[in-house]
């Protein structure tokens, strides 16, 4: 058996990251960008009022310190998206102002609207005094122009986005989201419907594409694949011709029928490793025509594992992702967490939740690689070294699969 940490390796320094190109901004959700940003103006390109009130001389308002209101004249309104040419703020004066619009000349500060009352048709009276720069957002004050505004390999996240709008970028160099086929293969299984006699409905299909949009990534739904050495061999063909990444389900297995093998072997040379790990002990991996091709094993849960532990690395560092692993802590056992040694690390399907500093962990049920149950129902897998297990109260560390790659 070989060590997870040697199989990531060796399939991590197999797989090279896509080539960037110009992606629209509406598509680059989650994307890695390929250099870096520069903002070429200032954000927000004028002095703008962070509220709802008038435009004034701080110097005017002076006499507002003492408890009395100080009247000023009303000169003109200023909604946002109006430009404040030919108005001005001179001495006693005042303009009504909305929100985000230009600070017009003159002005060195907003009195808010509440503090505010009207006075006739054309005064306003102050009751409290201003300062200068008092609810003014000044020009460049988010970004100025020539700032570096984010590095190479940033992950676009919602907020990222509103950034480069405001920068009038319609489009960035990004790493683009890998397409991954995933296929099922198996006489056993079916799409749905009633079940013959030794027939599952295949589960392995629809969880693989969940995990891979969830990734990020673009999933491609290459179907089920009959025990069919030709007909495997030309699906896989297909697939790698337009697929960034391939994903297969199903005979890797030691004593499986060798339908998949074979036709994998005929396209390249296949690594065919046995991992120290339980579940998902067997995989298959190598690059065909520059396309990696994950053999992941049948059992679903060893399944889902085993895509964590492989092939979403792989998939985030085909992407340029700078973190490709998930958030590891250690949590205090709830219970006995007991196994057999037997020279594999064991990941076992288990429940975190935090509470008053502290992480703690449990079981969600059984653990046998089948039991796609119990992986519906863990938000993290439990790492228990080789030997006996965890006792109660035991520090255990846990991967968090509800939480984003941290390394």
């Amino acid at each position: 058996m070989i060590p997870l940490t040697d199989v990531r390796a060796r399939i991590l320094g197999a797989v090279t990251a896509l080539e960037p190109q110009p992606v629209v901004l509406a598509d680059a959700l989650g994307l890695a960008t390929a250099e870096d940003l520069i903002a070429s103006e200032p954000v927000p390109p004028f002095a703008n009022t962070a509220m709802d009130g008038y435009a004034v001389r701080a110097v005017d308002t002076a006499g507002a310190d003492g408890g009395e209101p100080v009247r000023l004249r009303v000169v003109g309104e200023l909604p946002a998206g109006r430009s404040p040419a030919g108005l001005t703020v001179g001495a006693g004066e005042a303009i009504r102002i909305m929100t985000g619009a230009p600070v017009p000349a003159g002005a060195d500060a907003i009195v808010m609207v509440e503090v505010t009352e009207r006075d006739g048709d054309d005064g306003v009276r102050v009751m409290q005094k201003a300062a200068p720069g008092d609810h003014v957002r000044a020009a460049g004050g988010d970004l100025e122009a020539g700032q570096a505004v984010f590095p190479a390999r940033t992950v676009l996240t919602p907020a990222h986005l509103g950034v480069l709008a405001s920068l009038d970028h319609q489009e960035v160099l990004a790493h683009p989201r890998a397409r991954v086929g995933v296929l099922s293969t198996g006489d056993e299984l079916v799409e749905s419907g009633p079940l013959a006699p030794g027939q599952i409905r295949d589960a392995n299909r629809p969880m693989l594409l969940a995990l891979v949009a969830e990734t990020g990534a673009e999933p491609v739904d290459l179907g089920i694949a009959a025990d069919d050495e030709a007909g495997i061999t030309a699906t896989l063909e297909g697939a790698v011709s337009r697929c960034d990444a391939v994903i297969t389900s199903g005979g890797v297995s030691v004593g499986d029928y060798d339908y998949v093998k074979a036709a994998l072997d005929r396209m390249a040379a296949l690594d065919w490793w046995q991992v120290a790990i339980k579940p998902a002990k067997p995989l298959a991996f190598g690059v065909v025509d520059g396309t990696p091709v994950f053999g992941l094993p049948g059992n679903p849960v060893s399944s889902h594992v085993s895509y964590e532990l492989f092939a979403r690395p792989a998939i985030l560092q085909q992407m340029s992702h700078p973190c490709r692993f998930r958030q590891e802590v250690t949590a205090v056992a709830e219970h006995e967490m007991r196994r057999k040694a037997d020279g594999k690390l064991h990941l076992d399907r288990a429940r975190v939740r935090y509470e008053q500093g502290h992480y703690f962990v449990t079981r969600t049920g059984a653990q046998q690689s089948n039991v796609l149950s119990a992986m519906a129902a863990a938000n993290g897998l439990a790492l228990l070294p080789d030997g006996d297990g965890a006792a109660e109260g035991d520090d255990v560390t846990v991967m968090l699969l509800d939480s984003p790659c941290d390394h």
